[in-house]
């Protein structure tokens, strides 16, 4: 019996799987194998850091989903999401790391067991998220060997591709996880100065993170703050170390606000000093670029065309940037907060519908030096909502 706090209605979590099994018939699918703790949550509200051993949900085409988790994760799992006990099934203690077995050796047996493994003749392929963080060689294997019946086959990120357009209660939870993602912001850029220690700045960042507002807590984020700073923010993704900040040093601060796992990630570059002039110039051209595309938003275009946009105000600046511009967001689980969807690039086809929710990265790394802009943002049925409101410019202390 679900003892929590139901976070969505009935209704949506019936909508979610109606297009989800839609898609599953389109790719001639007779079932899923859902081992993102994104996509588990998504479709049953399970939220626990229990993913760093096997579970994962099946979902057949017709009929009930069965969760499949470590015992003791399993005996509480009614904590948060709505299945019923007899679709919450826990394997026991002694298949977790273990060289020789695995937890999906004792979860195809339970599969046999309940009668939810067709006949070789009529079994169909089941689709698996071969592309997920948290599905190993072994556990292929393990499913594998021990079903024969089945003709295992990629689902291409099916559940990933659903949640790519999100419900009006989905994004009401992104607002709010942006407004703790401008206090987490604000920590940062008054944390950061000459002689501070990178590592309190980065525990200040964390600190409002989870605390954020008095209004809506903070959750706990699927990737950790990132500073790249001076010379080494010509590099993206390094985070912090003990040492001090610099005088004259660019301070790239890539962080996020979660809220019931709903992600809305942010980034600006502070300057402890006088910025270079190549730094200023970097920053000007981001800043009129990332304009341009936030202008271009809108239901109905294609996100090639805000790659272009983006891409024609570089070259007058003489400028360019290899790496996509953004990318889908929404729930987050370490170690990422991205869904693996829509990327933002010349090459990528998909049109914008309203409620699709991305991260738009304006990131330039450049020869010993980066500048760094983003926004979160929503397709509104008019043009673009920004989830935070800070300046769009180079941050100078």
């Amino acid at each position: 019996m679900y003892l929590g706090t139901q976070l969505f209605t009935d209704s949506e979590y019936e909508q979610r799987l109606i297009r989800v099994r839609e898609l599953m018939d389109r790719q001639g699918l007779s079932a899923i194998i859902v081992t993102d703790p994104a996509n588990i949550f998504y479709l049953i509200g399970y939220n626990a850091w229990s993913f760093y051993t096997p579970q994962m949900l099946f979902v057949p085409i017709e009929g009930d989903m069965v969760f499949f988790a470590r015992e003791m994760d399993a005996h509480g799992a009614h904590r948060t999401t709505w299945l019923s006990d007899d679709q919450i099934v826990g394997y026991p203690e002694s298949y977790v790391h273990r060289p020789h077995v695995h937890a999906f050796d004792w979860v195809a047996w339970a599969l046999r067991q309940r009668h939810l493994i067709a006949p070789a003749s009529r079994a169909g392929s089941v689709g698996l998220e071969m592309d997920s963080h948290f599905f190993s060689p072994k556990a292929y294997r393990a499913l594998y060997n021990a079903i024969p019946e089945w003709k295992l086959v990629d689902n291409f990120e099916l559940v990933n591709w659903v949640r790519s357009v999100k419900s009006d209660a989905e994004v009401q939870l992104m607002r709010q996880a942006g407004m703790v993602c401008s206090q987490a912001m604000r920590a940062a850029i008054e944390t950061i100065d000459v002689g501070v220690r990178q590592c309190d700045a980065a525990a200040a960042i964390s600190q409002a993170q989870i605390t954020g507002t008095p209004d809506f807590g903070g959750d706990y984020p699927a990737i950790v703050p990132m500073m790249p700073t001076g010379a080494a923010a010509d590099t993206p993704h390094l985070t912090w170390h003990q040492g001090t900040f610099v005088d004259g040093e660019a301070v790239v601060i890539e962080l996020t606000g979660a809220h019931n796992r709903y992600h809305c990630p942010l980034a600006r570059t502070v300057s402890l000093g006088s910025p270079s002039k190549d730094l200023d110039y970097v920053a000007k051209a981001t800043a009129e670029g990332l304009n341009n595309v936030l202008e271009a938003i809108r239901p109905g275009v294609a996100t090639r065309e805000l790659a272009s946009t983006w891409n024609w105000t570089l070259a007058k600046y003489g400028l360019e940037k290899p790496s996509r511009l953004g990318y889908s967001i929404g729930i987050g689980y370490p170690p990422d907060w991205g869904e693996r969807t829509i990327s933002i690039r010349s090459e990528d086809e998909t049109i914008l519908e309203t409620n699709m929710t991305f991260h738009i990265v304006c990131g330039m790394w450049m020869d010993d030096y980066g500048f760094e802009l983003s926004e979160s943002v929503r397709v509104s049925p008019t043009g673009v909502e920004t989830f935070t409101s800070f300046p769009r410019e180079l941050i100078r202390k």
